[in-house]
C-alpha cells in the first residue's frame, strides 16, 4: 500500500532541487522535520534562507556561489560528470548514506524542460537505484510504481496515472477505469471514488495524487 502523504510522513532524507522553493504547508512541514537534507547546488541558498542547514550539498557547482562553497566546504560534494543531472547526483548521495525513502522538493517550476525531466526520472530511481522517491509540489505528489499496487486515497481526490511501459493496465477505485494508455495525457485528471485505488499492471507507471 502506498499511503497518503501527511505532514508528519517520515522519510530517510529530503532532497531539495533548485526549482521553485515550496510554499505549501505539506512540503514545508516535511522539510522542517527532515533528519537529512541534501541540496542540489544553489538550492542550498534557499534552504539556508529558510533557517535550515543542509546535511550535504551535491552538484557540479555551476550555480553555487563561491562564498557558499567556502561556507559549506565540509558539506560540499562536487561531482563534475554531466551524464546525470544534479538531482540524480543527490539521489545517489542519499543512497550512499543508506537512505531509501526520499522526499524530493523544488524539482518543478522555473524551466519546464527541467520539470518534465525530473518527473520522469522517478522510475529510474525506483528501478536502477532501488529507491522509493516521492516528489512533492505545491499541489500534490508523484510516486513511481511497477506492477500491481494499491494507493491510499480520499474520495474525490484528484489522481492521475501516467503509463510508461504497461501493456496491461486496469484499475479499481477510480471514476474512470484505466486501460493501457498509449499517450501520457490519457490518464490525467481522474478522481478517486473510495479509500484506495488498486492498479493491476505489468510495467512501470507514475501516480500523482493531489493534497
Amino acid at each position: 500500500m502506498y499511503p497518503l502523504l501527511r505532514s508528519n510522513s517520515s522519510f530517510d532524507a529530503v532532497i531539495v532541487a533548485d526549482g521553485s522553493f515550496p510554499t505549501h504547508e505539506m512540503p514545508l512541514s516535511i522539510l522542517q522535520a527532515a533528519r537529512t537534507i541534501i541540496c542540489c547546488d544553489a538550492a542550498a541558498a534557499q534552504v539556508l534562507a529558510a533557517g535550515l542547514r543542509p546535511t550535504a550539498v551535491v552538484g557540479d557547482g555551476d550555480s553555487l556561489a563561491d562564498e557558499l562553497k567556502e561556507a559549506l566546504a565540509a558539506r560540499w560534494h562536487q561531482i563534475d560528470e554531466q551524464e546525470y543531472n544534479d538531482l540524480t547526483k543527490a539521489m545517489r548521495h542519499a543512497r550512499s548514506l543508506g537512505c531509501r525513502r526520499v522526499a524530493i522538493l523544488g524539482a518543478t517550476g522555473k524551466r519546464e524542460d527541467h520539470t518534465v525531466g525530473n518527473i520522469f526520472l522517478l522510475p529510474f530511481y525506483l528501478d536502477a537505484l532501488g529507491m522509493e522517491p516521492t516528489m512533492l509540489t505545491d499541489y500534490g505528489y508523484f510516486v513511481p510504481a511497477c506492477g500491481n499496487a494499491t494507493f491510499a486515497t480520499e474520495p474525490a481526490q484528484t489522481v492521475s496515472l501516467f503509463n510508461l511501459s504497461c501493456s496491461t493496465l486496469a484499475t479499481t477505485g477510480l471514476e474512470w477505469a484505466a486501460y493501457p494508455f498509449t499517450q501520457l495525457w490519457q490518464g490525467t485528471l481522474n478522481r478517486a471514488t473510495a479509500q484506495c485505488v488498486s492498479v493491476e499492471a505489468n510495467g512501470n507507471y507514475l501516480v500523482y495524487r493531489s493534497y
